[in-house]
């Protein structure tokens, strides 16, 4: 891939990254957001991210291009389901919807270019202004690409300067991304760095934390624990840990047509990201009492995978997962030859999509890569009680019910401590305004001043 050796993660493999060259990048960055970014208006930075969001959707921008012919072997997605990935991210960078974030959550559009108030703070004769973190430094997940995307550009959007460490062998998409706000304007990519190495190099992270005003993290409970004795005290720390997510089918959406299009939306939940994120499904609980059986329901439901299979591949497997796949596959048709309350079905001469229905309500992590479980039970309540050993570590619940039955089911879920809701077919789209694990994206970021009036 021929870029420019703008970032550190530009470097050639066999470069070795010394904690020398990350305080350098770090007094750098520091620099250049102070010249070039801290000054800059809101309605600039919205401009340009809208403006080079809307050329990654465009189908010969170079950097998609390079995205869609490159990815398949970097990330391991299929071309179609790095294709639908981009669509679905950048389609939401819209001035619109960029501003609507920063109303929601700081209450005003401007409040990061100047003193204002809004209705409740002239009340009391006071004005406000949010100030974001000179330096954020993210440590990302190889999951997925998005998390990294979407902290970059909304570091941009408060003025930080930022320094992305990618876990290990992914940072090929957030270095694109890179380069494509470098290419829009160079003074805004030299407000950004990206660099990979593997996890245990903790003299590089350590020179990054005592630079850093805020530190995102992405990944696994113990690491965040090990993380946080490690930040020096004046650094903010924002982690988002382990969470899974499960849907929700109420019997009133299982007659012929609902119950073909409910599974087809349950279908696309599974498919998306190929099921990595913490957004996609491990387990459909379904309803039972509705004109198609929930047995029935898993039946739909693999089809309309097999469907997918066909125009969005899932992509090549590492040896040992398909293997952890196909191993999981043998205990389901040893235990469905000898019980009628478990079934499966599944992708032909490959690993591709298996779909598994229980009797056993209680909730089943997945081993993911479109292998998901089909439940059924009586209402909601008695999912829920089966899916205790996941609450408060829950991400998202998608839901297929009607208009009516909608509200009071959302807020039971609420109850229980789910921080999304959102309709099933949708839980890997997660609008920009996403309140991540039920908390503010930019107010989460900034500290204020306030003026008290005379």
């Amino acid at each position: 891939m021929n870029l420019p050796n703008y970032f550190l993660a530009d470097l050639p493999p066999e470069a070795t990254l010394s904690p020398a060259m990350l305080e350098e990048a770090c007094q750098t960055l520091k620099r250049n957001r102070a010249h070039f970014l801290a000054g800059r208006p809101t309605q600039s930075l919205i401009k340009t991210l809208s403006e080079v969001a809307g050329r990654w959707l465009e189908a010969d921008y170079p950097f998609r291009k390079l995205a869609l012919e490159l990815g398949p072997a970097q990330t391991g997605f299929s071309r179609a389901t790095l294709a639908g990935g981009l669509d679905s991210f950048f389609g939401q960078f819209t001035p619109q919807n960029l501003r609507t974030l920063l109303e929601q959550d700081l209450g005003h559009a401007d409040r990061l270019d100047a003193m204002t108030s809004t209705e409740p703070e002239q009340s009391s004769h006071r004005a406000s202004i949010a100030r974001a973190p000179e330096l954020q430094v993210h440590l990302t997940a190889g999951n997925l690409p998005n998390p990294a995307l979407l902290s970059i550009a909304f570091g941009l959007l408060v003025r930080s300067a930022q320094f992305v460490k990618c876990a290990h062998r992914a940072a090929f998409l957030p270095r694109l991304f890179a380069h494509s706000l470098y290419e829009a304007e160079p003074k805004l990519g030299a407000c950004l760095e990206i660099a990979e190495w593997p996890s245990a190099r903790p003299h590089l992270e350590s020179v990054l934390f005592a630079y850093a005003d805020c530190v995102t993290a992405t990944g696994s409970d113990e690491m965040l624990a090990a993380i946080r004795p490690r930040l020096p005290l004046h650094a903010r720390f924002l982690g988002y840990g382990h969470r899974v997510s499960f849907g929700y089918v109420a019997n009133s959406m299982l007659s012929g047509l609902d119950a073909a299009k409910t599974a087809a939306s349950a279908a696309t939940d599974v498919a998306a990201w190929n099921q990595l994120g913490c957004l996609s499904p491990h387990v459909i609980y379904v309803q039972q009492g509705g004109l198609r059986s929930p047995e029935q329901f898993a039946e739909i439901l693999a089809q309309e995978l097999d469907r997918l299979e066909e125009t969005h591949p899932r992509g090549a497997l590492p040896v040992e997962t398909a293997s952890t796949i196909a191993s999981r596959r043998s205990f389901y048709e040893v235990r469905a030859a000898h019980s009628p309350d478990t079934r499966h079905w599944a992708s032909h001469n490959s690993t591709a999509w298996t779909v598994v229905f229980e009797a056993d309500p209680r909730f089943q992590l997945s081993c993911l890569h479109r292998f998901i479980y089909v439940k059924p039970v009586a209402d909601l309540t008695r999912a829920l009680e089966n899916a205790d050993s996941v609450r408060g570590k829950t991400s998202t619940v998608g839901l297929a019910a009607t208009q009516d039955q909608a509200p009071g089911l959302a807020a039971e879920l609420a109850r229980w401590g789910v921080p999304r809701v959102c309709p099933l077919g949708r839980m890997q789209q997660p609008p920009l305004t996403w309140r991540h694990d039920g908390r503010p994206a930019l107010a989460d970021l900034i500290t204020w001043t306030d003026w008290e009036l005379p």
